[in-house]
């Protein structure tokens, strides 16, 4: 190898990163410009559409070699910092750390925002209510295990709004002290992750034990404090409990996401690419639910799902969540909520929000 060559690459590429950090110097002195005007206005520091369009424009003019799939991730962090320098945000999750959860707030908000994890749903609803944090992070379905029902009773009775979702593949890496499959003597994890690698640990380890505890994180924590142990978990919680991946994506099925909710006290802004989330409930009749959904339909609006709860305090009666494509502030977004309105007990509006990014583990 010839070493005077490669010095020079390297001094070349040192120079490009001192470029790199004016650039970013120079944009943080207009990121605390804008945070000031922000302020002033009593505007919103965390504006998802604006993100979204950053990322979006960032992609379509970049003509590589650098891979547009990362660009996401490199501006994740920036934009992250630029906010701690608006003003730092508070985000609570559904934890303990370390959980899927706490990773979707993560890749969302980047590694500059302050996380406060929760012991329940309701406690992140509790956290955004009281104002003890900005924003909250809460899972509300998966692409295999279905709705997460808890989170959507809470919307029964808070008033905070949908801010943006979060789409998050989740994978689940074999993990222990070690990193040696032959040193595993017992695999732990919750429930739902052994569930979903059954397969691969029937093929790889049919003899040894599989043991449930209350969460991927309380996995994590028992494969550091025991070598024979090995957890199914987060790659994440791999590099948070000091352990070695003893297998990557050991999930039976591939297409494995969660949807996440970022909850706040207010809504954002209109972007190009929205979604809008509502509940009603209706009197059970004949039909009834064909009638609901016939404002949408005549104007030709696009709903993506519709799931139904029991009313807990009236046998037999049901509330309706539904999402569609649009924004409220569209004219016949509105016309066909308010039409809606007209034949239900009750409609309420959880939030028009930004549709999302789908994140794939990186």
């Amino acid at each position: 190898m010839d070493d005077r060559k490669l010095d020079n690459l390297r001094q070349k590429i040192d120079a490009i990163d001192d470029q790199i950090l004016e650039l970013l110097n120079r944009r943080s002195a207009l990121v605390i410009e804008v945070g000031r005007l922000k302020a002033a206005n009593g505007l919103p520091f965390f504006v998802p559409s604006r993100e979204r369009a950053i990322y979006d424009r960032l992609a379509a003019n970049n003509p590589g070699p650098f891979p547009s799939s990362a660009i996401r991730s490199v501006y994740r962090e920036i934009i992250s910092a630029s906010l701690s320098l608006e003003q730092p945000l508070s985000v609570a999750y559904l934890g303990p750390k370390a959980t899927f959860t706490q990773e979707a707030a993560i890749r969302q908000f980047g590694l500059s925002a302050r996380f406060v994890p929760a012991k329940s749903i309701p406690a992140v609803f509790d956290e955004v209510n009281r104002a003890r944090a900005d924003y909250g992070v809460v899972p509300v379905e998966n692409s295999n295990e279905g709705i997460v029902s808890h989170t959507l009773d809470m919307f029964l009775d808070s008033e905070l709004k949908i801010y943006a979702e979060i789409l998050l593949e989740v994978t689940q890496s074999l993990l222990s002290l070690s990193g040696r499959m032959e040193d595993v003597r017992k695999v732990v994890s919750h429930p739902h992750a052994l569930a979903q690698c059954r397969n691969w640990l029937e093929e790889n380890l049919p003899e040894v034990p599989q043991v449930d505890v209350s969460s991927t994180a309380r996995a994590a924590e028992m494969a550091m404090e025991d070598g024979d142990c090995a957890a199914l978990a987060s790659e994440m919680a791999a590099t948070l409990y000091g352990l070695r991946v003893v297998q990557r994506k050991i999930e039976d099925n591939p297409n494995n996401f969660t949807r996440f909710l970022v909850i706040a006290r207010t809504s954002p802004q209109p972007s190009s690419h929205d979604k809008t989330s509502l509940m009603f409930s209706v009197r059970d009749a004949p039909g009834i639910l064909c009638r609901m959904l016939e404002p949408f339909r005549k104007r030709n609006i696009n709903l993506t799902k519709i799931e139904s709860r029991p009313i807990k305090k009236k046998a037999w009666e049901y509330v309706f969540f539904l999402d569609l494509e649009g924004h409220l502030s569209q004219p016949e977004i509105a016309a066909a909520v308010e039409e809606l309105r007209s034949h239900c007990q009750f409609v309420k509006v959880l939030g028009s929000y930004p549709r999302t990014i789908t994140l794939r583990q990186e």
